[in-house]
């Protein structure tokens, strides 16, 4: 996480070190709505080619409130170009003014508007010289897991080979008759009292998608050091409107384990 170098590489852009062994480089580039987004794009030593994730942070946004890389996102980048990965996390919320929606119950920005963020970032990565052709494939948590799913459905998909979604709400999907147009997987923890994993699995079984589900796993279970805790949001499947999050070392593991397996296939 987070220390921000002020030195110009790669892009010409500044490095921010996610971890002693990480750096990430500051990148813009379109959606596909036409919208000039930022984000963030680390890789692994060398000229390439790698194959790629685009990964799609939830509705708290990319960054914490002192300004650094949320956590989540931060370990995921380490782990992904450990494994030989590029990562580019594509900013939704500041370049739109947005910094977090996730007590918003009337939202400017939805995960299908967000989908077109993702297919930015798709064609952005096909545009450099390091990129694997038709090795890049798409994640994303929560608010994110939900724009993946969006992908997933839409005519657009084909642009990514893998596409994966963690703890995504899935109601608003299940209702339009959603199919998965590429190999699409939800991980969902069985516990989740923010976005159900009911519907998810219900998604997934009529639409062509494969669903994990991890018992006593709550939202945000794939956070490297999150204690379990409540929070208010703007929709909960409590009446007290209270939801809660944390990590489950267990489905953690299995997650990431799972992560790997699928980005890895032929």
């Amino acid at each position: 996480m987070g220390l921000l170098r002020f030195a110009m590489a790669g892009l010409g852009l500044a490095i921010i070190a996610t971890a002693p062994s990480q750096a990430m480089d500051r990148v813009g580039f379109a959606s596909r709505d036409g919208t000039m987004l930022s984000g963030l794009l680390a890789k692994p030593d060398g000229p390439g080619p790698f194959p790629a994730v685009v990964a799609m942070h939830g509705c708290s946004g990319l960054w914490t409130g002192s300004g650094r890389l949320n956590p989540r996102e931060a370990d995921w980048t380490q782990r992904l170009v450990a494994a030989g990965y590029a990562v580019l996390l594509p900013d939704s919320f500041r370049p739109r003014g947005l910094t977090a929606l996730c007590n918003d119950r009337e939202r400017s920005l939805t995960p299908r508007m967000r989908a077109q963020d993702a297919l930015g970032a798709a064609d952005f990565l096909a545009a450099q010289p390091f990129g694997a052709r038709g090795r890049t494939s798409l994640l994303g948590w929560s608010n994110g897991g939900s724009t993946v799913l969006h992908v997933a459905g839409s005519a657009a998909a084909p642009a990514f080979r893998r596409i994966i979604a963690f703890y995504p709400g899935c109601r608003v999907i299940l209702k339009a008759g959603w199919r998965a147009q590429v190999p699409t997987t939800i991980l969902h923890g069985l516990a989740d009292d923010w976005t159900p994993a009911a519907p998810c699995a219900e998604l997934a079984a009529a639409g062509g998608a494969r669903f994990i589900g991890y018992p006593g796993a709550f939202h945000n279970f794939d956070h490297p050091n999150l204690p379990l805790r409540e929070r208010k949001a703007a929709y909960s499947q409590r009446p007290d409107g209270l939801v809660t999050i944390g990590t489950d070392a267990g489905a953690r593991q299995q997650a990431m384990e799972e992560t790997l397996a699928i980005l890895s296939r032929p």
